[in-house]
């Protein structure tokens, strides 16, 4: 199989279609048929929009999400075709990976 990485990249309170963009992200790759997919919030990130930093008393808002999902090229190529044609312009980053478990097998 030929898997990939495939991560996107979003602020934490956008949203797409009155969801959050990481949920719209999940949601939508689930619709697809991709087996599998997680978010997680940064700390903190810079980028295009400037630097975001977590402070003790600091609640949601733009600090950085990344959505990342295993999955083939095929899926990855009909995922980032579906974030386009929504309309999204997100920052993504895809590379081969290969996949796998620890511990003993059951044969």
């Amino acid at each position: 199989m030929n898997t990939v990485c495939l991560r996107v990249f979003v602020s934490e309170s956008s949203r797409h279609h009155g969801k959050l963009t990481y949920e719209w992200l999940l949601d939508t790759a689930q619709a697809l048929g991709v087996p599998g997919g997680s978010a997680f919030r940064a700390l903190a990130g810079f980028g295009r929009h400037g630097r975001h930093d977590a402070g003790f008393f600091e609640l949601a808002g733009d600090l950085p999400v990344v959505v990342e999902f295993f999955l083939d090229a095929a899926e990855a190529d009909r995922l980032l075709q579906t974030v386009s044609d929504a309309g999204l312009q997100l920052v993504h980053t895809r590379w081969p990976v290969q996949v796998g478990t620890t511990g003993p097998t059951n044969s």
